[in-house]
């Protein structure tokens, strides 16, 4: 393992996450607030740390193995979370396990929160909430790799290990800066056009622009205390719900439906149909349920609060409309089982993905039909294309290390003193990267001890790095030469 080059990428990277705190301290300075200080501190204190990281190693350029590229990624999620967390301990009176929770839940986008009275906070503590979700929903090691090259520092193993699964080895272009890049247009185009129309819509600016950081991040993360409910909008509502749908869709389908000027993309791709499918399925069952059983007694209520809290808790991105979670017997258990699907690889959702449970289904019809047939040969496909062996192997590694997972947290969440609704189902949504849960926990997390909040950060990473590129760190093989 090449430790001085490691070293080399997290000074740079975090030299470069120091200008993420300049944009606040703008918005504290348009809006009259003495919040200027705050972030001014926390762009300091975060430029001198990467500054001499960089400098003890400077001109070690040595070119990074697969391997150091897993490390760097879990490294610099790892201290993005400690540094992010600098304003909040600054401008609040969190402790350091709340701000550290606060700023890993943004930047995984799970939007899980332990602050309080949204309302009555400045502007610019809001708004860096905000950004911080907008910058870890593509993942800002992505933006990284399309700046690194201009520094000499090569980008395809950080890219490698930001996207671990089926989907890795797949390049939108043949470089991966050209990559990253087209990645990155996309995804400032849907920001713009989504605040534009929350605008239109009857947002304010700042309001627009926030929840449009969050929306196309699928993060979750509000200005007000009552999340989208607060605007009371039909109109806000359907444009939250077009863009959550349409962030939950792999980035690389949106590249290709604009570089051929064509929605065959879309219809073609089996992932996109399913994805479509199922939410589709969810929204009904529940919109049915809602009105059929009188908890609205419109139909048109029933319809925009069941299909937004379907498409929200599908795709993981956790606003509200209404508390679902006090919602009759089935409808939150159903709901929160959709968020462990999630949206497709490569969108800004979380979950196990789309196409890993379709492989997952795909290779259980599989085994059935051998127990039938025992001399046949069968294969699963993928579209028409046959999968190679080691692609499902990996799926159902994937899902049994995701199993396991979950198992162990939410013990260890039970030995803390959670009752078994809270603790499973804080687990499942910081994993998922949801936010909302059920129980002590379907508003909030500010209830949750300690010891829990540090397990659900462990959660949240595990969740945002897709399990393997965590795990792989914690085994024995990895550290030998």
């Amino acid at each position: 393992m090449h430790i001085r080059a490691i070293q080399n990428i997290v000074g740079v990277l975090l030299m470069l996450f120091s200008l993420t705190m300049l944009p606040p301290a703008i918005v504290a300075w348009l809006y009259d607030e003495a919040m200027v200080s705050v972030f001014v501190i926390g762009f300091v204190v975060t430029l001198v740390t990467g500054l001499v990281l960089w400098l003890l190693v400077r001109g070690d350029n040595r070119e990074l193995q697969l391997r150091d590229g897993f490390m760097v990624v879990v490294l610099f999620w790892v201290v993005l979370g400690l540094f992010g967390a600098v304003p909040f301990l600054l401008a609040t009176d969190l402790s350091i396990v709340d701000a550290v929770f606060e700023s890993l839940s943004g930047l995984t986008t799970t939007g899980a929160t332990v602050i309080t009275g949204l309302d009555h906070l400045p502007r610019a503590l809001l708004y860096y909430r905000q950004q911080l979700q907008w910058l870890g929903g593509m993942g800002i090691i992505v933006l990284a790799v399309a700046i690194l090259p201009m520094l000499g520092i090569g980008g395809m193993q950080l890219y490698r290990a930001e996207t671990p699964g089926p989907m890795k080895d797949s390049k939108l272009t043949p470089r991966i800066t050209e990559t990253a890049k087209a990645l990155w247009y996309i995804y400032l185009s849907m920001t713009l056009v989504c605040a534009g129309l929350y605008w239109l819509a009857g947002m304010s600016v700042f309001d627009a622009v926030g929840h449009s950081f969050s929306t196309v991040a699928i993060g979750g993360f509000s200005t007000h205390d009552k999340s989208i409910a607060y605007f009371d909008s039909n109109m806000i509502e359907a444009v939250a719900m077009i863009f959550m749908l349409l962030a939950g869709v792999n980035f690389a389908l949106h590249f290709m439906v604009w570089r051929n000027q064509s929605l065959r993309p879309y219809v073609s791709d089996p992932e996109f149909r399913v994805y479509f499918t199922l939410l589709g399925v969810v929204s009904l069952i529940t919109i049915s349920y809602l009105y059929f059983t009188g908890v609205y007694s419109s139909l048109d209520r029933a319809i925009f609060r069941g299909l937004f809290q379907a498409i929200s808790i599908g795709t993981t991105a956790g606003f509200a409309t209404a508390e679902y979670q006090q919602w009759p017997t089935f409808l939150p258990i159903l709901l929160l089982l959709t968020s462990f699907i999630g949206g497709c690889a490569g969108s800004t959702g979380g979950g196990m993905k789309v196409i890993r449970v379709w492989l997952l289904i795909k290779q259980g019809m599989r085994e059935i039909r051998r127990l039938i047939h025992p001399n046949a040969l069968f294969s699963v496909k993928v579209g028409n294309k046959p999968l190679n062996s080691r692609v499902v192997g990996a799926v159902w590694g994937f899902f049994s290390l995701y199993v396991f997972c979950f198992c162990i947290m939410g013990l260890v969440l039970t030995a803390t003193g959670l009752d078994l609704v809270t603790a499973f189902s804080a687990v499942a949504a910081c994993m998922n990267n949801l936010g909302p849960g059920l129980g002590e926990v379907g508003a909030n997390y500010v209830g949750v001890n300690a010891t829990a909040k540090w397990v659900l950060c462990f959660a949240m990473l595990l969740g945002r790095l897709e399990i393997f590129t965590l795990l792989v760190l914690l085994t024995p093989e990895y550290w030998r030469r």
